[in-house]
């Protein structure tokens, strides 16, 4: 087995996230660290995309706050990622939801998948 290929499985082990793909709404919890104290902030939204693979995957997650649309992008495999929750699946046909940036009222919404 190549090096970093062994490096990469033990340092994704650990972690044990729930299966979600682009379109579901997430809560991520992340380690924020101020000076010396260190507390976790929640960070809820809809997964835009999930890129790369292995220790270098990311994901993208956009909310709305106070009317303003803010997008975050988080190393999936982060000592910083305390968990994820997945609070429902999104009905969606593509991979990569950019086209939310552009929409207003309704159509920035994802339908929920049922079942």
């Amino acid at each position: 087995m190549d090096a970093i290929k062994f490096v990469e499985q033990e340092f994704t082990q650990g972690k044990n996230f729930p299966v979600f793909a682009a379109g579901d709404t997430i809560n991520v919890h992340y380690k924020i660290r101020e000076g010396a104290k260190e507390r976790i902030q929640q960070y809820q939204g809809i997964v835009i995309q999930r890129r790369n693979s292995g220790i270098n995957e990311t994901l993208t997650v956009r909310k709305i706050s106070n009317g303003v649309g803010v997008e975050r992008i988080f190393p999936l495999y982060s000592l910083n990622i305390d968990k994820i929750e997945l609070i429902s699946r999104g009905k969606v046909r593509r991979a990569r939801l950019f086209y939310l940036r552009s929409a207003k009222g309704k159509n920035a919404k994802v339908k929920e998948k049922r079942g």
